[in-house]
């Protein structure tokens, strides 16, 4: 687990940018450093290290092949490495290794395999840049889930990367502009999608994508697939498991068993998080049934009691024989982690368990430096409550004629109150085409969606400064006039949102409408939330976290099971269900789900929270700043006061003004005094 930086046709002193790169970063490699630049400074890749395998200077980067053609910076682990390392001996391609680093295994099947082909034998999480002297070409590759981060772009005309967005924001010449394109998604979901990033000309690298670029580096880098979670989901729907439930448990059972024998394999101390739900308990039943010893485990707890699962982790972990650590966490303790959101996300970032997640995980780090957890479970076994509401509902919508459902929803939309909570929501479900329709809605919430984000930073005149918005007042409001004039061309914040989702076609799963829904989730909250939460509250206190359950041949296995076996009435994750029940009995699991969440409205409604919450919306800032609309803004905070609603999408709000206020410090950290263990060059 590391971070990776680099340069490509820097016009000016590449050394102290990539090292600033590298500083801002740390946190991400506390264990060593590197650069390697080309003789003529053309191209230059910087590392920072969090030594998990080969602890010693031959796992160290960047690092070369043997035949000196190839440099890699990689951050992440291969976790088959061994296999293909005696592939490559047995073949002939290497004669020996000079270290036991998954890096160097990767590096050389880069050379004698090619890219594409050695990532295709990889099984892991990583983000890679690969640059071939010969060819004078970069490749950047990223995991197949989404699991390591990867932002590359264009500063000073330069093109750049790094795990870091915040790494890119020290970079002479950044400008950072906001995207304002995007901001419409953000308000809405509370992340920022993939390939998208907060800052126009930076971009995330997708998930299962090479990006190759030749130097000179003037012409558009080119973005390919090397591997698809759609395509792996139509592969399954096509080919569904055809044996019976006991034996897609047997076949699960094995396949994770595997994939946690492989990602328990390192040379510091390995552990879990165990939550109490369903996946987590699953991963440390079957890593404890793996384990010559007793398995470390982690979990926290909160002073709250609705919020609190920590007992009921100690009993799973007293059945199965762990060796359970316990932390309840104060209110204090939880609150003093707010002021350090923005420089761990360096974007915008709305998912408040953000919180908890950040203070199990450095719990977590004080006793061992890898940790396994239980995400994916949700998406890839149908276990989230709204997979059932939303089929519920979409069930009776499909059986009204779809003339009169549209043109009941449009009536509604037209009436003064429809911007109420829930009543606007009734008309936008009428309107659905499709159970993703029915499921996108529920995340909409056309109050903040259209009404808080700005397209650009010109004010025309009274409500027309909301994106795209009728013109209508906020709920509870008198009722305007109702024409639509917006920016952008005429397109609401709402055309925004839906003109990306566009990007996911769902043709074959008519038949299927829960694999739908199920796919939407793990091409885009998944990626860029579950996953960006995980990682950047980890890497914060240097811990590698890795995710059986993204193991390629589990997902590609998940996406194949008939929904039957996934979920009924009720009742998700039905045969991950009958995987555990084999290690922990059934009652002990017949708990409602709670998910990871926080107080997070009775906290900002006390004295010392409520002032840093004010302080950010306060309606001078707001428009001073250009981006939100004030009055809009300000509602929302009275409605979250007086009556509990838009819980989440303060949030949003808050973690969007705290960026932006603290953004403009950040690019420009002081030197750490970080000593760089070497610096190679092609020389």
């Amino acid at each position: 687990m590391c971070g990776i930086a680099g340069l490509c046709g820097w016009q000016g002193d590449w050394k102290s940018n990539l090292i600033r790169m590298c500083e801002r970063m740390q946190h991400r490699g506390p264990d060593g450093s590197g650069l390697w630049a080309e003789e003529d400074g053309s191209v230059a890749l910087g590392h920072r290290r969090l030594a998990i395998v080969d602890l010693s200077e031959t796992g160290a980067q960047p690092m070369q092949s043997h035949s000196g053609r190839f440099v890699i910076s990689f951050n992440g682990e291969i976790y088959n490495y061994r296999e293909i390392a005696e592939r490559l001996l047995k073949e002939g391609r290497v004669r020996a290794f000079r270290g036991t680093s998954d890096t160097e295994v990767l590096l050389e099947a880069a050379e004698h395999y090619g890219i594409r082909q050695a990532l295709s034998l990889c099984k892991g999480m990583f983000a890679a840049a690969f640059w071939d002297k010969k060819e004078r070409t970069l490749t950047l590759a990223r995991d197949r889930v989404g699991e390591k981060p990867l932002y590359y772009g264009r500063v000073a005309g330069s093109f750049v990367f790094a795990s870091d967005l915040g790494s890119i924001a020290v970079l002479d010449g950044f400008e950072g502009r906001i995207d304002r394109s995007i901001l419409p998604f953000y308000f809405t979901h509370g992340y920022i999608p993939s390939p998208y990033s907060i800052y126009e000309n930076i971009r995330k690298l997708p998930a299962g994508c090479l990006l190759t670029i030749r130097a000179p580096f003037r012409q558009e880098p080119v973005i390919e697939p090397y591997w698809s979670m759609r395509e792996a989901a139509e592969r399954g729907i096509r080919n569904p498991f055809s044996g019976s439930r006991q034996e897609a448990a047997d076949e699960l059972e094995r396949l994770l068993k595997e994939s946690i024998k492989g990602q328990m394999v390192a040379d510091v101390p390995v552990g879990a998080f165990l939550s109490a739900g369903i996946d987590s308990s699953t991963i440390v039943s079957l890593m404890q049934s793996l384990a010559p010893g007793r398995v470390r485990t982690f979990t926290i707890g909160m002073e709250e009691k609705e919020y609190n699962e920590a007992d009921a982790a100690e009993r799973i972990a007293a059945h199965l024989g762990t060796d359970h650590m316990r932390l309840t966490i104060t209110e204090k303790e939880a609150k003093e982690v707010i002021p350090r959101l923005s420089s761990m996300f360096a974007e915008p970032f709305g998912d408040s368990s953000q919180i908890p997640t950040y203070l199990v995980s450095r719990m977590t780090r004080e006793h061992v430096t890898v940790a396994l957890s239980g995400d994916g479970g949700d998406e890839l076994f149908a276990g989230y409550n709204i997979y059932g509401w939303c089929e519920r509902i979409w069930g009776k919508l499909r059986s009204r004629p779809a003339a009169l459902r549209k043109a009941a929803g449009g009536l509604i939309g037209l009436l003064p109150f429809s911007g109420r909570e829930g009543i606007g929501l009734k008309g936008k479900l009428l309107l659905s085409d499709s159970i993703l329709d029915v499921y996108r809605t529920n995340y909409e919430r056309e109050a903040l969606a259209e009404r808080i984000a700005r397209m650009d930073g010109r004010v025309s005149s009274g409500q027309d400064a909301f994106i795209g918005g009728r013109s209508e007042e906020f709920p509870g409001g008198q009722g305007a006039s109702g024409s639509r004039k917006s920016f952008g061309g005429g397109r609401t914040a709402r055309d925004c949102v839906r003109e990306f989702y566009s990007r996911f076609p769902a043709e074959l799963f008519d038949r299927t409408p829960l694999k739908a829904v199920q796919l939407q989730d793990m091409l885009l909250y998944h990626p860029d939330d579950i996953l960006v939460k995980v990682d950047r509250t980890a890497m914060a206190v240097s811990l590698e976290t890795r995710v059986p359950m993204l193991d390629k041949d589990v997902v590609e296995f998940a996406w194949s099971l008939p929904e039957e076996y996934l979920r009924q009435q009720d009742t998700g994750k039905l045969v991950l269900r009958d995987v555990l029940y084999r290690y922990v009995p059934k009652e002990m699991m017949d708990r409602p789900k709670k998910g990871f969440s926080i107080p997070i409205r009775r906290w900002l409604l006390e004295p010392g929270l409520r002032a840093w919450a004010e302080s950010l919306l306060d309606p001078a800032l707001i428009r001073s700043q250009g981006f939100l609309d004030a009055d809009a803004a300000g509602r929302i905070w009275k409605d979250f006061t007086e009556q509990g609603i838009w819980r989440p999408q303060v949030w949003y709000l808050l973690m969007f003004q705290d960026f932006l206020q603290k953004e403009g410090a950040a690019r420009r950290p002081e030197k750490s005094g970080t000593t760089f263990r070497s610096e190679r060059s092609g020389m």
